[in-house]
């Protein structure tokens, strides 16, 4: 469910018509509704409430501050992987009690930064990372608390470049190696060993590699007692999928997900951390975008929009499916053509939808890219100089711009010219124009 709908022929967000940001702000823009937003995490929180879990929303799938502060005032913590991604979270006013530190590139500063802070946990996922978090705690008088991630070796049946819990992808410790690299961790003194995590991958639509996955993280934290390792935590992480409009198989409630977690994990008497993403902001946003104009090829009709694979680049990235749709409501038995809704960037995969039906479109006229609030500002670029689009939050009947567009002159202010190459004439003239837009 989200909440974006048509009102007397135009879609609205929340009480908004998306025409007026779009008349306001300009396009491309994204909007993000945050009825959906805390619906979509109460119904989470609501699921798992028997369990009294510590939900920390994984920040990658929707960075903007606006999005996070609104879950934040819901209760949620934060799943960060960066040292930006952490103090974005804390400025969003998450506890930093909260918060999870995850990755698998993590550096020796933003381990200080973690351990500064005081995060609830760092989860490390290699041997090597274990040791350099040693030495930084060591160096800070403090004990890092640590799960260690595991990699279960399960396929999540996902699409390849998402899925993270099996044998050859690059996440976690490898099952076999789990109990030694344990063992080699407790003696590490600047460690604590709080817990395990285990995260298989995202856009599940089925719980059951959820439960395989569970079950063996039973199995090792049964083992680790046994060893005397007082485990405290697991971390379940997150992947529950959300309906793109397209799978042809349903989407499981997050009841469903929360009875697998009972019956596999839930008699362990650890503290439960999950780290949903894309199921709380996927169906929240939407990319807001102009029809520059109509382009008929020999067989084909190009509908070229001026939103580009640098502003939503999953469909590029791998073949995801969003639902396009206009902001004017289409009539009833009107004209509908089959089409392929492309972007302005000069590369073949700047595609949003090859042979799309819709109804008859003209020059001008706003579409909307549906479920389109995870991964998508979050993974957008300035790439062919475009500018990095704006963000809107929609609260009822207000609205508010939470990420102004990037100018191209910005973007040319933090560029230099090297000494050799001298002061060229173009950069001199660029710069008081900057100044000037600036001020």
């Amino acid at each position: 469910m989200d909440h974006f709908a048509y009102r007397d022929g135009r879609l609205f967000a929340e009480d908004v018509d998306l025409g007026v940001i779009a008349e306001a702000v300009g396009t491309p823009v994204y909007v993000y509704a945050t009825a959906t937003l805390r619906r979509h995490y109460r119904v989470l929180a609501d699921a798992l409430a028997a369990l009294e879990p510590t939900i920390c929303y994984a920040v990658k799938a929707n960075g903007n501050i606006g999005v996070i502060a609104t879950l934040a005032r819901e209760g949620a913590g934060a799943d960060v992987v960066s040292g930006g991604e952490l103090t974005t979270a804390l400025a969003a006013g998450v506890p930093a009690s909260r918060i999870v530190f995850s990755g698998v590139g993590k550096s020796a500063d933003e381990m200080e930064q973690a351990l500064r802070a005081g995060v609830l946990q760092i989860n490390a996922e290699s041997e090597p990372e274990l040791e350099l978090l040693d030495q930084v705690a060591c160096r800070l008088g403090v004990r890092a608390p640590v799960a260690l991630r595991v990699n279960p070796d399960v396929d999540a049946h996902t699409h390849d470049k998402i899925s993270t819990g099996r044998r050859e992808d690059k996440f976690g410790i490898e099952w076999t190696a789990a109990h030694r690299i344990y063992a080699r961790a407790a003696a590490l003194p600047g460690l604590d060993l709080v817990g395990v995590a285990v995260h298989i991958g995202s856009q599940l639509t089925d719980v059951s590699p959820f439960r395989e996955a569970f079950r063996r993280v039973r199995d090792l934290v049964a083992m680790l007692r046994a060893d005397g390792l007082p485990i405290r935590t697991l971390d379940l992480g997150g992947g529950l999928g959300i309906p793109y409009g397209n799978e042809g198989t349903a989407v499981p409630p997050p009841a469903d997900y929360a009875r697998a977690v009972v019956e596999t994990v839930g008699d362990l008497g650890c503290r439960l951390i999950f780290e949903p993403g894309r199921m709380i902001v996927g169906n929240a946003g939407i990319l807001l975008t102009r029809v520059l104009r109509i382009k008929e090829g020999s067989t084909r009709t190009f509908v070229v929009v001026d939103a580009g694979m640098n502003d939503l680049l999953r469909p590029a990235l791998y073949g995801a499916w969003h639902e396009v749709v206009l902001v004017r409501e289409a009539q009833p038995g009107g004209e509908v053509r089959e089409v392929d809704i492309v972007g302005p960037i000069c590369e073949s995969s700047d595609a949003f939808g090859s042979g799309r039906k819709l109804p008859a479109v003209a020059d001008g006229d706003l579409l909307a890219i549906r479920s389109a609030g995870a991964y998508g500002r979050a993974m957008a670029s300035s790439y062919n100089a475009r500018p990095l689009v704006p963000e809107v939050l929609v609260d009822g009947s207000a609205w508010a711009v939470v990420q102004e567009r990037v100018s191209v002159e910005a973007m040319l202010a933090s560029q230099r010219l090297p000494p050799w190459l001298g002061s060229d004439v173009a950069a001199v003239r660029v710069a008081p124009a900057i100044a000037g837009r600036r001020g």
